[in-house]
């Protein structure tokens, strides 16, 4: 009997400084399909949890995680930084998973699935991305906050936001636009030949559509295409819409496994 992929058992790893990553890792055939969360999101949202029913009932291997200081995980959130959730991704990755990989990134994600694409070249064949946010510090976040927001983030170190998705707060740290810059990727080619696919809504508050453009402008794959969905908001979690990344997955898996 199938155990339901929604309950799939928690599994935890230190990251090597005491903070425990949390996962659920799925078995099944290649390549694996490793979904990555947004800010301040989590790997129980609901793109995550219809990619595991449906890569369950293809027989398809699946890792998800929460990064540091989001969900499951342990660690503050104001202690994260780009840098410090790309190696939370890479240290999952290096130890739950074998063999070539197709990463899923929503948002944030996408931005970490492609510094995972450029740290681990050998290993990810293959990329989907969804309201990709690459840079998001500089152009969103920054670029949101009025000159009181900013006084304050320089002075205390920090600042909080209000959220349109919940009732928490966006607390935004000076580390975390410091080191945003120094991980910026729209400012020169992207250097990844596999296979990208981008799902954007043009109906996003938060992610400008035309980013999408900027993304496969800067990656030297030839093998990227976009999908423009003209009523799409940021979440892209509608039944039309989680039917069309399942079905771009299935898409990628089929070209990788050639």
């Amino acid at each position: 009997m199938m155990r339901d992929p929604a309950t799939a058992d928690i599994q935890r790893l230190d990251r090597g400084d005491g903070v425990a990553l949390a996962y659920r890792r799925q078995p099944g055939d290649g390549p694996t399909v490793v979904f990555l969360h947004g800010f301040m999101s989590d790997m129980g949202g609901g793109k995550a949890e219809a990619l595991a029913g449906h890569l369950a009932a293809r027989g398809q291997a699946y890792v998800r995680l929460d990064c540091s200081g989001h969900g499951a995980s342990g660690g503050a959130f104001t202690d994260g930084t780009i840098g410090r959730w790309r190696d939370d991704v890479l240290a999952v990755l290096d130890a739950a998973t074998t063999g070539p990989l197709l990463l899923v990134g929503s948002s944030m994600g996408g931005w970490l699935a492609l510094l995972v694409a450029l740290a681990r070249p050998e290993r990810v064949a293959g990329l989907v991305l969804l309201a990709a946010a690459p840079d998001f510090t500089d152009w969103g976040l920054f670029a949101s906050l009025d000159e009181a927001q900013q006084a304050r983030l320089a002075r205390d170190g920090q600042v909080a936001v209000p959220s349109a998705y919940g009732p928490d707060p966006y607390v935004y740290t000076r580390a975390l636009f410091e080191d945003g810059a120094r991980h910026r990727l729209l400012d020169k080619p992207i250097p990844f030949a596999g296979p990208v696919r981008l799902l954007q809504g043009q109906r996003d508050p938060d992610v400008p559509w035309r980013l999408a453009l900027d993304i496969a402008d800067r990656l030297t794959s030839d093998d990227v295409r976009i999908q423009l969905l003209k009523d799409g908001d940021h979440r892209l979690s509608r039944e039309a819409d989680l039917a069309l990344l399942c079905a771009t997955v299935d898409e990628l898996t089929a070209t990788l496994r050639g």
